[in-house]
């Protein structure tokens, strides 16, 4: 068997030699590899991968040996962009870097033993930055017997233990709101914000998953009850492939249900009695509300500008990401410090989801209607780009100017597509899921970074 995965790594110095041993070890262990080797790829050519000693003044004597041998201040042909085409307007002087990295490894095998990466007693693996401050990606092929990993399992039992509970908390509702929400929930969803509690409960003294997932169903149920309302103010007719509650129920009954489930939610929440928790999520509920009020009024400046776009976002679904994060943490008791990273942590992923799902307004595969985001008037990053865009832009606004018919809808996009923006956005969603693992540097993870990495990734990497 073989799995593929990436290892993003964070450098703050122009030299710097990152250890990533622990962070190996954790990725042989969320796979479950038992025996086998891993293939590191540096896909940079100013990172190069090395086997040696973690001991700083050797590390020191390294720096200097790559420093003599291709020094930073003497002149390079590669920097000389007046021999060179088609050279970007932040292009780096690094011919030093590049010339160092010939003296490292671009790649690396590193063999696995009974679940344990093989290195010797002094050896620690480095990924060595030669240009930074810089954010890197390093892939990573496990190949060889693997066996169900522990935080493989723990996984599958919680998501089980969230659909368990999302079922009994439905079950005993009144049918008038329990049926068109079933639909609703019942219809799947990735479940990122309770899966999200889940694991953040993992982190302090007090793991209790049935309390975990008590909180997990209930942060769900708010999202969905969103959702609900969304629906109603967008005049959409399909939802994971289901009428919405509006096309099928009716509006009045759209805005009862969603009302029913924030206060089912809240109810849910104060229950389990923690304090700390209880004001976490109320406080995203308020920022929720404000910023579906925002989202409405501003779409008389639609198409809107970044600012106007990351206000919205920030607050519509990345306070709910940052919230699950934080309860979760609260709810084990888990150090204060680690609540906050992982509440930037879920803020930051929130904010590249969301990115990830306006590319699905130009998807045929989506499941959803292209173009409705355009038809709606939504706030949308992709069109905000293209705006700006000196060959296309200038059409995109004269369309918008006045009533948008289905003829100017598909030209839009065709527009859109053309001028690199999905691209842009693409680009700005995976930075900004890598942002979000590194927020996680500082703070001990208990073994489930790599999941939580996996999270980020899966949630800019989806095509629904």
């Amino acid at each position: 068997m073989i799995t593929g995965r990436r290892l993003e790594v964070t450098s703050d110095r122009p030299t710097q030699f990152v250890d990533i041993s622990t962070r190996l070890q954790d990725e042989v262990t969320a796979t479950g590899l038992v025996s086998g080797r891993v293939y590191l790829q540096s896909l940079h050519t100013t990172l190069g991968l090395a086997v040696n000693e973690n001991e700083p003044l050797l590390l020191e004597d390294l720096q200097g040996t790559l420093e003599r041998l291709a020094p930073r201040d003497v002149a390079y042909h590669h920097d000389d962009f007046t021999r060179r085409a088609n050279i970007a307007d932040d292009e780096p002087v690094n011919g030093h870097a590049h010339c160092r990295q010939l003296l490292l490894q671009p790649a690396f095998t590193l063999l696995v033993e009974n679940g344990r990466v093989i290195l010797g007693r002094w050896q620690s693996i480095f990924a060595v930055e030669l240009d930074g401050p810089r954010q890197r990606s390093i892939a990573l092929q496990l190949d060889g017997e693997f066996a169900p990993s522990a935080a493989a399992c723990k996984n599958d039992r919680d998501r089980e233990l969230v659909e368990l509970e999302l079922a009994r908390q439905l079950r005993v509702d009144p049918e008038s709101v329990q049926l068109p929400m079933r639909r609703l929930v019942e219809a799947g969803g990735k479940r990122l914000r309770p899966l999200l509690v889940m694991l953040s409960a993992r982190l302090g003294p007090r793991q209790e998953p049935l309390r975990a997932a008590a909180l997990a169903a209930a942060i769900e149920l708010i999202h969905d009850a969103t959702l609900v309302h969304d629906d109603y103010v967008d005049r959409a007719g399909v939802r994971r492939g289901r009428p919405t509650v509006a096309a099928a129920e009716g509006a009045s009954q759209a805005v009862a249900v969603g009302d029913f489930y924030f206060a089912k939610a809240t109810r849910v929440i104060a229950e389990l009695g923690n304090r700390e928790v209880t004001s976490t999520v109320a406080a995203a509920m308020e920022t929720i509300c404000l910023s579906q009020m925002d989202d409405v009024r501003l779409r008389g400046l639609y198409p809107g500008d970044f600012d106007v776009y990351l206000r919205v976002v920030r607050g519509k679904t990345a306070a709910l990401f940052a919230a699950a994060c934080r309860a979760g943490a609260q709810l084990s008791d888990a150090r204060p410090e680690t609540a906050e990273a992982l509440s930037q942590f879920g803020d930051l992923l929130g904010i590249a989801f969301q990115m990830a799902d306006d590319l699905l307004d130009y998807s045929e595969s989506s499941g959803k209607p292209r173009g409705q985001d355009i038809r709606e008037r939504v706030l949308s990053l992709p069109l905000i780009y293209a705006t700006e865009n000196d060959r296309v832009g200038p059409r995109i606004r004269e369309l918008l100017a006045g009533s948008v018919s289905e003829e100017d809808v598909g030209e839009i996009q065709a527009l859109v597509s053309a001028s690199g923006a999905l691209q842009r956005v693409g680009r700005d969603a995976r930075d900004l899921a890598t942002s979000a693992v590194s927020q996680l540097d500082a703070i001990d993870v208990d073994g489930i970074r790599p999941v939580l990495a996996d999270l980020a990734r899966s949630a800019v990497d989806r095509v629904s």
